[in-house]
């Protein structure tokens, strides 16, 4: 097994993240509906990040490993996403043929949410140059190390098929699917917690 440095990372780190996944989820089948204009998924994707996974950076669960060649952003129990700020931005800039998809898709997913106290998952990536060397994985085990220590269950929602055997492989457990309209389907997936060595 490849080692990997991995780091903690603050809000002084936003601009690296917002690169990262911004670059990761280029092709995300979710993100690409969003706005599939290629100039306006460029100008609009960061600040999705931003609303969505950017309390992370201010509540220590923001990782990345090797200099950025991949980043995992967590929001750890009892801190959520900004709620107001996505909900402006998607209804601002979200392609205006799948506004009305989108709140449905938004509805149908706080159903899945857990709710007990969680970890939530709203972005990990990798940059594509450097996808197929570990490095997700590595960002995958670091974080669920506070989830099986401190007995949490961790919670995401897949926006790309292919990643679900991934997230099986790290305990996750698909919930369900999601799906309204003319959107892609959006797979909830669960992880409890793994009794760990004492």
């Amino acid at each position: 097994m490849t080692n990997h440095t991995l780091g903690t990372a603050t809000v002084s780190d936003e601009a690296s993240f917002v690169a990262v996944m911004t670059l990761a989820f280029s092709a995300d089948p979710a993100a690409r509906w969003t706005w599939p204009d290629p100039g306006q998924y460029l100008r609009h994707f960061p600040d999705l990040v931003k609303a969505l996974g950017g309390k992370a950076l201010s509540h220590g669960g923001a990782c990345h490993v090797d200099s950025y060649a991949g980043a995992a952003m967590w929001l750890p129990p009892g801190v959520g996403p900004d709620e107001d700020e996505l909900a402006d931005l998607l209804q601002r800039t979200g392609h205006g043929p799948v506004q009305k998809d989108l709140s449905a898709l938004f509805e149908q997913m706080a159903r899945y949410h857990p709710q007990e106290p969680h970890w939530f998952l709203p972005f990990i990536g990798v940059d594509p140059f450097r996808q197929g060397q570990g490095y997700g994985a590595a960002l995958m085990r670091h974080a669920l190390v506070p989830c099986d220590r401190d007995g949490a269950l961790a919670y995401l929602e897949s926006s790309n098929p292919r990643n679900i055997p991934f997230y099986e492989r790290h305990g996750f457990e698909l919930l369900g699917t999601i799906q309204a309209g003319t959107s892609p389907p959006i797979f909830p997936m669960l992880r409890k917690p793994r009794r760990t060595q004492a």
